[in-house]
């Protein structure tokens, strides 16, 4: 049965940040071979041909579509889109987001432009697209499942990167409050938090000493395992959830700062009670 349940045949999703060749892509490929038409969105053609482009030429029922979902002109784009699209309108996922290396750096540094443009890439980006299909959803009288991809910096802090962690805990608060406004009209609206993912555009590059230092299961996350939990909260299977934040990090947000390599207190030396903690 849950086979089943995870099915999204004559579904339509909409993923706004499908051309990046990461998540978004690897969403709308899962989303799409799970029975949804697609509608996979970027602000860039390029990106759409290069990424979204085999799909089609797969036979997979993806939609490329460029707009840019940080401006209503964009918005409205999608929407047009989703209109003129056969299928039940069900689910939208929101990838847009990042946070460009000039804007990390000391929290007494960060401009105010920046600081602007980093609420809109991860939050704006988020709000407005999920405000049109919630309303387009209770116009047609459907329940759905929006899911935004916030990011463990929204869950805890990012020193150094105070903009990003501002937005992702903001789209985290939206989460929430988008879940109580919309439950009565069976609209789910739920959020998935990343952890470290190896990703072609992540900053951190692969090094399997570090990983194992910081991340408790010892690597970064794959694609299709993040993409996996939005699959979930997309689909009926997850039909009794609303207004939560799912981590997928390898454990990362659980493993304090004084704790090693080996997850033991730093601070602690005494070589007795070391041995005692990690006897079996």
């Amino acid at each position: 049965m849950a086979q089943d349940l995870l099915q999204l045949n004559n579904r339509i999703v909409v993923v706004a940040g499908a051309g990046g060749g990461g998540l978004g892509t690897t969403v709308t490929r899962m989303a799409a071979r799970a029975g949804a038409t697609v509608i996979g969105v970027s602000r860039g053609q390029e990106n759409l041909d290069k990424h979204l482009g085999p799909m089609v030429a797969e036979g997979l029922p993806v939609i490329p579509l460029v707009a840019d979902v940080e401006t209503d002109e964009g918005v409205a784009t999608v929407m047009d889109c989703v209109r003129d699209t056969r299928g039940d309108l069900h689910g939208l996922v929101t990838v847009v987001g990042g946070g460009p290396p000039a804007t990390w750096g000391p929290a007494t540094r960060l401009s105010r432009e920046a600081w602007h443009a980093l609420f809109s890439t991860n939050l704006d980006s988020m709000f407005f697209i999920s405000q049109a299909v919630a309303g387009e959803l209770k116009k047609r009288g459907r329940g759905g499942s929006l899911v935004a991809i916030s990011s463990i910096t929204g869950v805890g802090n990012m020193p150094y990167n105070i903009g990003y962690g501002a937005a992702k805990a903001a789209v985290l608060s939206v989460v929430r409050t988008l879940a109580l406004e919309l439950a009565a009209s069976n609209i789910r609206v739920n959020a998935v938090a990343p952890g470290a993912m190896a990703s072609p555009a992540s900053m951190l590059p692969p090094d399997p000493v570090l990983e194992r230092r910081a991340i408790p299961m010892g690597r970064k996350g794959d694609m299709e395992e993040i993409a996996g939990t939005v699959l979930f909260l997309l689909s009926d299977v997850a039909g009794y959830m609303t207004g939560q934040c799912l981590g997928v990090d390898g454990g990362i947000s659980l493993k304090w700062s004084h704790l090693g390599e080996d997850n033991t207190p730093v601070l602690i030396t005494n070589e007795d009670f070391i041995a005692a903690m990690k006897s079996e």
